[in-house]
């Protein structure tokens, strides 16, 4: 067996991002590695990733939020090419708590429901005129 035939030991954490598909493009994972929003735990020591070429192991934790999501993944396996999405969710276990449900957004005067197309030329007045009023009072 050669070199390149067994599993890596470590990995940097922006290709590990790129492979596990939590990025589109490893300049993207880089980027926010590099920007300090990742968070690893390793032998129960958290350490803040700053670098791009940080090393992570398996069984290290990862934390960190895109979006307004937490997203916390235990890392089970280190891949050696970025392939599918199946197989990159087999590098991973997610631990995240799920997505608080959404809730009912309560429609501002000048806002529309979703489908009603483009407002008449009645809305536009009552729009207006509800707009100056504001303005005035």
């Amino acid at each position: 067996m050669t070199g390149k035939d067994e599993a890596p030991q470590t990995q940097r954490l922006d290709r590990w991002l790129w492979y596990a598909r939590i990025f589109k493009t490893r300049t993207l994972a880089a980027k926010f590695v590099q920007d300090g929003h990742v968070r690893v735990t390793t032998n129960q020591a958290t350490v803040r990733a700053e670098k791009p070429s940080f090393t992570i192991r398996i069984g290290d934790t990862l934390v960190f939020t895109r979006g307004e999501q937490l997203r916390i993944l235990v890392i089970i396996a280190l891949a050696a090419r970025r392939g599918s999405a199946p197989e990159a969710q087999t590098l991973y276990t997610d631990q995240s708590p799920p997505r608080p449900p959404k809730e009912e957004r309560t429609l501002s005067p000048f806002s529309r429901e979703k489908g009603a197309g483009r407002p008449t030329k009645k809305d536009r007045r009552e729009l207006q005129a509800l707009k100056t009023s504001d303005l005035s009072g």
